[in-house]
């Protein structure tokens, strides 16, 4: 074996490698509220060894929703950290930062583990995914974040069922819904939707793809479960 082919071989797994590092997000869980009744009962019945599992799960998970497959299909982002915190409301991603309502895991009745789950795949796709620039409708971006909590399987009881609803872009469930529909048009309809929303956004992104507008195919979302 030559001495050239040896340096060839070494430089080849130097390049992997580095591509697998960059390929690698780190996670981190800070408990901000640990001395509060949801910052305990967060690290009692969640905990963040689990939590950060959870997020390195959701990651995985987006990015085989999404077809995100290729390295470069990704957005660059080498960490990605959960802060627990005293806030109202639920949750909210931002700065590949998500921040979880301390009061909310402390007020939440029924499996709180598995509920946090989901509210972390949500926000994991917020982290994820691409939002046209900042042209897309907020209730569309919620809508993918939910369809993707969807088909992990963690739609809490709470949400509406199939079919309710009064706007295609009311966000949530609502949204949700209506796109696991849209995705049984046609398979991997809401990843591609993704994609295209790289750069920008229009509504004729539904037309491009199933070949109705939007407003159509919500009419005929409806009326499959009118009954």
């Amino acid at each position: 074996m030559s001495a050239k082919y040896i340096i060839h071989v070494l430089c080849l797994v130097v390049i992997l490698g580095g591509i697998e590092g960059r390929n690698e997000v780190e996670y981190s869980v800070t408990n901000t509220a640990s001395t509060t009744a949801g910052g305990v009962r967060f690290s009692n019945e969640v905990g963040a060894d689990y939590a950060k599992q959870a997020l390195k799960s959701a990651t995985q998970f987006a990015w085989r929703v999404l077809q995100e497959n290729a390295l470069g299909d990704r957005k660059r982002v080498q960490k990605v950290s959960l802060i627990v915190e005293e806030m109202d409301g639920v949750a909210y991603a931002t700065n590949n930062e998500i921040h979880l309502s301390a009061r909310y895991v402390g007020s939440y009745s029924g499996n709180v583990k598995k509920e946090i789950t989901g509210v972390l795949f949500h926000e994991m796709t917020h982290i994820w995914q691409w939002n046209g620039n900042g042209q897309t409708p907020g209730g569309l971006i919620e809508g993918i974040a939910d369809f993707v909590r969807l088909k992990a399987g963690y739609a809490p009881s709470h949400w509406v069922k199939q079919g309710q609803g009064q706007r295609w872009d009311q966000g949530y469930d609502v949204t949700a819904y209506f796109l696991d529909y849209c995705n049984t048009l046609k398979s991997g309809f809401v990843a591609q939707l993704n994609k295209k929303m790289r750069d920008g956004y229009s509504s004729q992104y539904f037309v491009q793809l199933l070949g109705k507008n939007v407003d159509q195919l919500w009419n005929d979302y409806k009326a499959k479960y009118a009954n």
